[in-house]
């Protein structure tokens, strides 16, 4: 039975064990809490759950779990968790089978009836905000906005490299070796400066483009040279220019899914983030500017921290989130 009830949960010290797991594209974390308050260092696997015809394989998926999920019940003393929550990219268009096959497999391994599984960016957004209206922008490789007023979820972005993810590592990446090569060419809009960090990265640039293309992970390619182009952007105008438009592409992801009214804020959460000021300098003026009414303000954690907070809150009870089988996925039985 699907339930997405706005319960209250019970006190931390007489709450129930939780399981939240982080599946992406670098692999899994899991790790167990009692409410929210995480029990020891979540276990990781770095091999990633492998996608078939019906999307994310939820046997493989499973299989990679249970030996971390029985790990972690061991050292806690806990026979099974009260609530399982898996946080998974592409799970708005890749979850037919998670959807289909995980809840019951894991009720059959542990008996477990509260389950919710959740697209990645809604569980970014639970750890950076947690229930309150407004949007995050969630950025590494690449980029995606999501954002809710509380009664549904709206997302812009994350289309991948080839369709989207502007303003992503591998867009920032991918421009400046653009501008590397425009100045290899001896054409306009090129970058010494990003030239000679391309050949440093990848070698002579007439080979730079067998280099990249034939490669299985080619985003994550392009997204390593995006640290390059921030650290030439302090003396490289052309390198500041891919930097203000990548925030430009950012704030324009947020305002679209921002709420426009009900006290909502911003956060950023990703690794891309670290690129520090030569990034977030610009995308602070373009946020300003573009949302006003939606103050920008640290994120309070990480999408696994967004796994636990909904997992803390699925036992106890409900969630205070827009129910949504594409992002917020839940079966829960009494």
């Amino acid at each position: 039975m699907l339930r997405h009830e706005g319960l209250s949960r019970p006190a931390e010290d007489q709450a129930p064990v939780v399981l939240a797991v982080d599946s992406g594209g670098s692999g899994l974390r899991a790790v167990l809490a009692r409410g929210t308050e995480v029990l020891g260092e979540p276990v990781v696997s770095a091999e990633a759950v492998p996608t078939g015809a019906r999307g994310i394989d939820a046997d493989r998926l499973l299989e990679r779990l249970s030996p971390m999920a029985e790990r972690l019940l061991a050292d806690a003393g806990c026979a099974r968790p009260a609530a399982v929550v898996v946080g998974a990219t592409g799970f708005a268009s890749l979850g037919e089978h998670l959807r289909a096959e995980l809840p019951s497999a894991l009720a059959r391994k542990w008996g477990v009836r509260r389950v919710a599984l959740v697209a990645d960016a809604v569980a970014a957004y639970t750890g950076a905000l947690g229930t309150r209206p407004g949007a995050v922008i969630a950025a590494g490789t690449g980029l995606i906005a999501i954002g809710t007023d509380l009664t549904g979820w709206r997302r812009a972005d994350g289309w991948g490299h080839l369709l989207g993810d502007c303003g992503g590592g591998a867009w920032i990446g991918r421009a400046g070796l653009e501008a590397a090569m425009r100045a290899h060419d001896g054409r306009s809009g090129g970058s010494a400066p990003l030239l000679a960090r391309a050949e440093g990265v990848f070698g002579p640039p007439a080979g730079i483009p067998g280099r990249i293309y034939p490669r299985a992970d080619r985003p994550a390619a392009l997204a390593s040279f995006a640290p390059e182009v921030a650290a030439c952007a302090g003396d490289d105008p052309v390198a500041a220019d891919i930097l203000r438009e990548a925030a430009r592409h950012m704030a324009d992801a947020a305002a679209a899914v921002c709420p426009a009214s009900g006290g909502p804020r911003v956060a950023l959460t990703g690794g891309l983030f670290r690129l520090g000021t030569p990034l977030l300098g610009p995308l602070e003026a373009e946020l300003a500017r573009r949302l006003p009414h939606a103050p920008l303000v640290p994120a309070e954690g990480d999408p696994l921290a967004g796994a636990v907070r909904i997992a803390a809150a699925l036992a106890g009870g409900g969630l205070g989130l827009p129910y949504d089988e594409r992002m917020l996925y839940v079966v829960a039985e009494k």
